[in-house]
């Protein structure tokens, strides 16, 4: 929802096309984050004011390099610091006076939440993800064997013992080994205190060697079925990471370092952040990952130059300008999640998706869904097909006068494409000629991390959390769920910077984009939970919509599929397990990195790689051993393929031409819509 170039030495070009000018074209942004912003942006300011920290080539920036104790105490010294917190008493108050009015507010809202939910007379559960029961099915098990037990526990005091040897050494100055090192991908002890400092060495492998043995807790625990014991090494994995001691003011040197420079004003600013959090949460703490006031959709984010030209309940269509003198016979549409918002595919110029199709000489449409509200509770699965699939396909065919047309589903979008497609092949239906699919599941059998969200006990306390906000699935509950499957980056680092270092939100606009959250009708909802997660009817050939038998060895149709090999959302081996359930010729194709970076992959980047192979072997693994790998972007490879599947040009079709009128510019009104 959850982002540097090297130096390009070829761009992949389409052949034949001549491109027209494009008008609208927005400034070219970076992916990555910008850095971290030195105090609060001015009012009316476009941009927050940041800060560079070059290489220590002059006297005064390697002044700079100094430990911050010395910079502080010279600052002082020097009557630099006259504007600090505890030296200036009416910023202090300023701080303080800002904090309890918006505090009085917090309150207010707080309480009238909670009068609203007893109006209603339904009430959240306390544990939505039946943490307590599961921990206490495995504790109870873990304890039941006293001999494994004590064999644990004494591995523990062992490498406690080990540790104690090791610092008595390193105490007279020896070179000693870690007991315990961190693991290759965890950037919190990444500060040279956390090795140099013997008080802070020691905490930090106290903390591993602690969590070494909770984990070996949970895995040994004898007597629990596979899906309870996945259940409690998740929910243990949540606890070690709230528990790491850089998450503490007193034993993170960094927050030390800020606190020092600042003379505690990191810790005034941290809570003002907290507060700000809480007021934009309505009493509930919605952590701020990006800068959401640097970014506006359609400003600097979603700019590609298009018209919506139609619109109903449950989504607007967008139509995007050409930039070719001709394009592909065959319209493009494009069916994004409604879990979050389609401009994932249009967040800048330079990695758009949307853009670059456009410029491939295709005649791209995008669904823009909406962001449902209680009166929209009511909605469908079936309705999402009718209202969004089917009713986009008759506005394209209005549009342009094509009445076949290419798709792409992304995620949820392309499971929902694959149960249309099958709906189609029922009901003799061609109007769709080809289907890509973006990490769209089909099978979820081995569909991930979010199995472990799915028994029965779990969707009851989900659906008395649904009741209790009115018939939909809140954005805010949503976008927890998927932070949870990253607790470090997601969440505990996001606290760190933003509570206890006091520093701004990044000016990141893919974590803008992750934090822009959507919520979900109670019945479609609960339908994805149960006939997907929990039944796999679809892959079995279960699933009935409108009566009508889904069957997905019936689509003949060419498909192409997509999986991210880091992907945590849908693993590779569950979308390769998906391709395989096609009946007519079906490419699957393994990209580098996970859900978002797999697919959003811009060639002028030059990152990644990916992997291709023809055949469809029984299991991945063999797949894999055919597979040849290839350099950067996958995306001129599957226009390739697209181009092969798609053939003919016609003249360049502009939004507004056909039968269907512009409503409004791109990006529309429905995805400004936010929702807690």
């Amino acid at each position: 929802m959850k982002k540097n170039t090297g130096k390009e030495t070829e761009t992949a070009k389409k052949p034949v096309k001549k491109k027209k000018s494009s008008s609208g074209e927005a400034g070219k942004s970076s992916e990555e984050p910008a850095k971290a912003t030195s105090g609060r942006k001015k009012a009316g300011s476009g941009k927050a004011k940041t800060t560079h920290k070059p290489a220590h080539d002059t006297p005064r920036q390697a002044d700079e390099a100094k430990p911050a104790a010395e910079q502080v105490a010279k600052a002082a010294s020097s009557g630099q610091s006259k504007d600090k917190l505890f030296s200036d008493y009416e910023t202090m108050a300023s701080y303080v006076t800002e904090l309890q009015e918006k505090g009085q507010g917090i309150l207010s809202g707080m309480v009238e939440q909670r009068a609203s939910k007893g109006r209603k007379r339904v009430q959240a559960p306390n544990d939505p993800l039946n943490m307590q029961d599961t921990m206490a099915d495995v504790f109870t098990n873990v304890f039941s064997d006293p001999y494994n037990v004590m064999r644990m526990q004494f591995g523990m005091w062992e490498d406690t013992a080990r540790l104690a040897e090791s610092m008595a050494k390193k105490a007279t100055g020896k070179d000693v080994d870690p007991i315990v090192e961190p693991h290759a991908g965890d950037r919190r002890f990444s500060h040279p205190a956390w090795s140099e400092n013997q008080t802070l060495d020691y905490l930090k492998q106290s903390y591993l060697i602690q969590c070494k043995w909770a984990r070996e807790l949970v895995n040994k625990a004898e007597g629990v079925d596979e899906h309870t014991r996945r259940k409690a090494s998740f929910y243990m994995e949540q606890f070690l990471a709230a528990m790491a001691p850089t998450n503490f003011a007193t034993t993170n040197p960094e927050v030390i370092e800020e606190a020092m420079k600042t003379r505690g004003e990191n810790f005034l600013r941290g809570f003002r952040n907290f507060i700000d959090d809480m007021e934009r949460g309505h009493g509930e703490l919605m952590m701020k990952q990006a800068d959401m006031d640097y970014f506006k959709v359609g400003e600097n984010l979603a700019t590609t130059p298009g018209k919506v030209v139609y619109q109903n309940d449950l989504m607007q269509l967008i139509q995007y300008s050409p930039t070719t003198d001709e394009v592909a016979t065959r319209p493009m549409l494009i069916i994004p999640p409604w879990i979050n918002k389609f401009y994932i595919l249009d967040l800048q110029p330079d990695t758009s998706l949307i853009r670059w199709l456009v410029d491939q000489g295709r005649t791209v449409f995008v669904i823009s869904w909406v962001n449902p509200g209680t009166d929209l509770a009511h909605k469908s699965f079936s309705d999402y097909m009718h209202e969004g699939i089917f009713g986009a396909l008759e506005a394209v065919e209005k549009a342009t006068g094509e009445k076949q047309v290419d798709t792409i589903g992304y995620c949820i979008g392309g499971t929902l494409l694959g149960c249309t497609l099958a709906y189609m092949a029922a009901k003799k239906d061609d109007r769709i000629q080809s289907a890509t699919f973006f990490t769209a599941q089909m099978d979820f059998r081995e569909a991930g991390e979010l199995l472990l969200f799915i028994d029965e006990q779990q969707i009851a306390n989900l659906e008395k959390q649904i009741d209790a906000a009115g018939g939909v699935m809140e954005a805010s509950a949503m976008s927890k769920t998927f932070n949870m499957l990253r607790p470090v980056d997601l969440i505990w680092s996001v606290y760190i910077d933003n509570y206890l270092k006091g520093k701004e939100p990044k000016q990141f606009d893919l974590l803008y984009w992750n934090s822009d959250s959507t919520g979900m009708s109670k019945e479609v909802y609960l339908f994805y939970l149960r006939e997907f997660y929990q039944n796999n009817r679809l892959s079995e050939g279960e699933l009935v919509l409108d009566n009508v038998r889904l069957d997905l060895g019936k689509v003949k149709i060419p498909i192409f599929m997509q999986a991210g090999e880091k992907d945590h959302i849908a693993p590779p081996r569950s979308i390769y397990r998906s391709a395989r359930l096609y009946g007519g010729p079906t490419q699957f194709m393994l990209a580098g990195s996970g859900h978002i970076a797999g697919v959003v992959n811009h060639p002028d980047r030059r990152k990644y790689h990916y992997s291709t192979n023809t055949d469809l072997p029984e299991t991945m693994e063999d797949w894999v051993e055919g597979a040849t790998r290839h350099d950067y972007s996958w995306w001129p490879y599957w226009m390739e393929w697209l181009n092969e599947v798609s053939p003919g040009t016609v003249p360049a079709r502009t939004p507004g031409d056909g039968k269907l009128k512009v409503i409004e510019d791109a990006p529309g009104s429905y995805v400004k819509v936010t929702a807690v």
